[in-house]
């Protein structure tokens, strides 16, 4: 009988006493042990010692009752119970930190870095400057502003946000329509000296073209602003290119006609080195959308980057303002 209410006893203090263990902490031990490769690499980073992070990881291994960690003295590898405590203690621990950013910096100067992807010629010409603008009215943020054009993994590149020009979106991620790109039919008055002038939407065939291979290749779809008639436009490019600064580039040597953005070639346009052809007929204007995987909580970085992006995307030169209408 005194033997069991000893036992009781020991197992209230013990009880008691991983009620005060700082389950976070655990988590935050383990996760640099492994993204580390070892104890002492761990204890490095977290500013202790080799043995207080022994201590915890033992002290997580017996809250939950399970082997996380199987270690020799060259080589450490992770159960598969450990595989899974590491992901899960990964995605609480960045819960963690957006509700502590949500709550603290919601109101206060965002902090941290913001991790951001754009297209190559949007991100460089249109958007560095009210960027700029941005850090500079909050010292405490960074920004690291990755530019081309490739798909986004937000996950596997540890990418917050996204501005996307025109390509579908992951149903599975946050996407905000900022505004929309018109795009028309350019040619160099070199090119249009070589043939019959374009008077109709029919004389475009008689021109050779340059693709800009993201948005079309073998076919130029146009719309005509009033009448909303549609004339598909079959083509074989002399080139294809990825980059619209390329596309432009080629478009100024007379090489072919293309279609792009509208503000990409405001000043070739003003100066009489690129005409306008078919002012009537466009290509559908592209979307701009800032992209960012769902979570429960939003740092503030995001959040003050989204409301800039909100302010500002519809003011650029040569984009538009969303219609209420779209999606």
């Amino acid at each position: 009988m005194v033997k069991q209410l000893y036992v009781k006893c020991i197992s209230r203090e013990i009880m008691k006493r991983q009620e005060r263990i700082d389950r976070l902490e655990l988590m935050m031990t383990f996760v640099r042990i492994v993204e580390s490769g070892s104890l002492s690499a761990a204890a490095l980073l977290l500013g202790t010692t080799q043995a207080t992070v022994s201590r915890r990881l033992q002290t997580l291994e017996t809250l939950l009752g399970a082997k996380l960690l199987l270690r020799s003295t060259h080589a450490m590898k992770l159960t598969d119970d450990g595989e899974r405590c590491f992901h899960h203690s990964q995605a609480l621990l960045a819960g963690w930190q957006s509700l502590e950013d949500e709550l603290k910096n919601a109101d206060e100067e965002p902090v941290g870095v913001l991790r951001v992807r754009a297209p190559h010629a949007f991100g460089q010409e249109q958007l560095l400057v009210p960027l700029t603008e941005f850090l500079m009215a909050h010292s405490k943020l960074s920004v690291e502003w990755m530019l081309n054009d490739k798909s986004v993994d937000f996950l596997a590149e540890n990418i917050d946000c996204a501005i996307q020009v025109g390509t579908e979106t992951d149903p599975a991620n946050v996407s905000v329509l900022l505004a929309e790109v018109p795009r028309i039919v350019i040619a160099s008055p070199e090119l249009l000296a070589r043939y019959p002038e374009v008077k109709e939407i029919k004389d475009l065939a008689a021109l050779p073209w340059v693709a800009l291979s993201t948005f079309y290749q073998h076919e130029v779809t146009l719309t005509h602003a009033a009448t909303a008639e549609v004339y598909r436009l079959p083509i074989a490019p002399r080139l294809s290119s990825d980059s619209l600064y390329a596309v432009k580039g080629a478009a100024l040597t007379g090489l072919g006609a293309a279609v792009v953005s509208a503000w990409v070639v405001r000043d070739e346009l003003a100066q009489g080195r690129l005409v306008n052809l078919l002012p009537d007929w466009q290509a559908a204007m592209l979307p701009v959308r800032l992209v960012y995987p769902h979570a429960r909580y939003q740092p503030a970085r995001l959040c003050k980057f989204l409301a800039l992006m909100r302010e500002v995307m519809p003011g650029l030169s040569g984009v538009q303002a969303p219609k209420k209408s779209r999606p």
